[in-house]
């Protein structure tokens, strides 16, 4: 596993938000009233999730999102400015609020419920407003808690500057066949795949797109097909596992991997350990590693 001097340059385009976590010694039924015996807010947000990431892992990245003119928003834009995100193109809106998940949370099962607020307020405007910094960047990173139509404005614009792009498919969306075709990995849910794809079978999906297709699933396994045959990695851990951002994790460390050249193999690799650091703690940010937490021999 190569880590150069080199300081790649990332964008990411995606969403923001707090996450506000209830524990709860088992999850609700329908109609069914439960006690919480403990609530946490934590930064979350996919697309924050990945310029964090990518920050901490030694990347410099700029963030473009829509976070809304209320308290959670200036939250979340300190954040990222402690956490070295040039945050120069975040949109403060007084259209909506901003972003928010509600998670109930027992012995390591999640449910929540997403809502998306001031992240559907982000425009392809807003991407073009920053036009001139993806001619200099190295990689381009997404997801899928923006409108989609500036998922596939963004992936135009990086296919025209000739630049890497990264999708985590999640929420799951059906992609169409030209961001598929202009993506250089895409990373998606093993149970979500008919609907990222429009095609059931796993197999034929990932012989389809050998070298492109990533798939994960909660026990930090990834799978993927290099063109001849199946591989699959997996990173076990003892303790117990706080799944909230792991796919972010993974895609983040897999995306500052091939910034650095590595192979595909090692790209995978390392987007499983740095995923692992993310189960460690709560949060999807909390537990996200620093580059010098993987020291070079």
């Amino acid at each position: 596993m190569i880590l150069s001097s080199d300081q790649p340059k990332i964008i990411v385009v995606g969403s923001s938000s707090i996450d506000l976590v209830l524990d709860t010694k088992y999850l609700p039924k329908p109609n069914e009233t439960v006690m919480a015996e403990k609530s946490e807010s934590f930064f979350g947000g996919k697309g924050a999730n990945q310029a964090v990431a990518t920050a901490r892992l030694g990347a410099s990245v700029y963030f473009i999102g829509c976070v809304g003119m209320d308290p959670f928003g200036q939250q979340i834009m300190r954040n990222l400015v402690e956490e070295n995100v040039n945050v120069g193109f975040v949109v403060e809106t007084e259209d909506a609020a901003t972003g928010t998940a509600y998670v109930t949370s027992c012995e390591g099962i999640n449910t929540i419920v997403v809502v998306p607020a001031s992240n559907y307020c982000l425009t392809t405007e807003h991407v073009a407003a920053a036009e001139k910094f993806f001619s200099t960047a190295d990689l381009i990173l997404l997801q899928l808690e923006v409108p989609m139509e500036v998922v596939e404005f963004t992936v135009e614009l990086a296919k025209k500057n000739n630049k890497k792009i990264g999708i985590y498919a999640s929420p799951a969306k059906k992609l169409s066949p030209q961001v598929i075709e202009a993506a250089t990995f895409i990373v998606a849910k093993r149970n979500e795949l008919s609907l990222v794809f429009g095609e059931d079978k796993r197999e034929k999906i990932l012989t389809k797109y050998p070298n492109k297709l990533f798939v994960r699933d909660d026990s930090n396994s990834t799978t993927y097909f290099n063109g001849s045959e199946m591989k699959y990695h997996r990173n076990d851990h003892d303790s117990v596992w706080h799944k909230i951002g792991m796919g972010d994790a993974f895609t983040s460390g897999f995306a500052i991997a091939l910034c650095h050249g590595n192979s595909v193999d090692e790209c995978v690799k390392f987007g499983n350990d740095i995923s692992v650091k993310v189960a460690e703690s709560r949060g999807s940010q909390t537990g996200l590693p620093y580059l010098a937490d993987f020291p070079q021999e």
